[in-house]
């Protein structure tokens, strides 16, 4: 159910991972962080300013470390800037390095976007920093390579000028703080989010609250994949996707899997507080802030990582 009121606007004005300008983000869905790491107990450095340092990925083989909100990357690839069927947006962030499994996917999916009426592919935002771990502004998650947004604006071209990538933005969808969709919603926009939803390799997607409510209403046949899309601030540009764990990665941190249900009702739940503000308990125990990430609070792989 819908975490306490004051917590979720903080979420909203933050946004949980924002394409279009830079800030600290939500924690997408309640993700549990990683476990804290004792092998690098000492190294109190901020692994944000650790890994945005880095331009390339270390040349170890090809694996995840620790968490989507915790974590890193090691043998990273990179996204080739333009393809067939998919361009990557704001190219100055360095951040379209990922795991060969979220690569493949992205190529997947944009032909899919590619055969509908009036888009040529898909335009992508952020995925990972070459080594993952913290981006210092802008999200919690992208740090092991298994996430990236996607923008809903339909691509319409994909020979965009790195410097049209810098100044483009995405469309919004919502309307009153995500209670609705707008005008810009479509048919296009819930066929790709339900052929993301419906890829075993899919472990979540995020989506503002009124664009699940939309889906809900207009799913047809088999409703599983609704599963997989959750609600949450701040995804009314872009759409979310976080990829499973890779099969046989011993070192990444598997998430728990959503509630059982194709979770209609809970995202309803949510617009009927937009609509609706349920009054915030006063007793309600405060989440103190996270805070920056040190090097010894993140796996302890992640040292050599950054080491190599």
């Amino acid at each position: 159910m819908i975490r306490q009121i004051a917590t979720l606007f903080a979420a909203m004005i933050l946004g949980a991972c924002q394409q279009d300008s830079a800030g600290t983000s939500a924690n997408e869905d309640g993700v549990t962080l990683a476990t804290v790491s004792t092998q690098n107990s000492n190294d109190t450095r901020i692994a944000s300013e650790v890994f945005r340092s880095f331009a390339d990925p270390t040349r170890q083989a090809t694996q995840t470390f620790g968490g989507y909100s915790r974590g890193c990357q090691a043998g990273a690839v990179q996204l080739p800037e333009t393809g067939p069927t998919w361009q990557a947006m704001r190219l100055s962030r360095n951040r379209n390095w990922t795991q060969p499994v979220t690569a493949g996917f992205v190529q997947d999916l944009s032909a899919f976007a590619a055969s509908l009426p009036g888009w040529a592919g898909l335009y992508i935002g952020d995925m990972s920093q070459p080594r993952g771990g913290p981006t210092g502004s802008g999200h919690i998650s992208h740090q092991n390579g298994l996430d990236v947004d996607i923008w809903m604006r339909p691509a319409q071209r994909m020979n965009l000028s790195a410097a049209e990538r810098e100044a483009i933005s995405s469309i919004d969808m919502q309307r009153s703080r995500g209670a609705y969709v707008n005008g810009n919603w479509t048919a296009q926009n819930e066929a790709i989010i339900r052929r993301a939803a419906s890829d075993p390799r899919v472990a979540r997607i995020f989506v503002f609250p009124a664009a699940k409510v939309a889906m809900c209403a207009n799913a047809t046949g088999d409703r599983s994949w609704l599963n997989k899309v959750r609600p949450w601030f701040g995804h009314n540009t872009h759409f979310h996707v976080r990829l499973n764990c890779p099969p046989g990665d011993a070192n990444c941190e598997v998430q728990t899997p959503p509630p059982a249900g194709d979770g209609c009702a809970d995202a309803q739940d949510w617009v009927n507080n937009i609509l609706n503000p349920r009054p915030a308990d006063p007793n309600a125990p405060r989440t103190p802030p996270r805070g920056e990430l040190r090097m010894a609070q993140l796996p302890g792989q992640c040292a050599a990582v950054a080491a190599n």
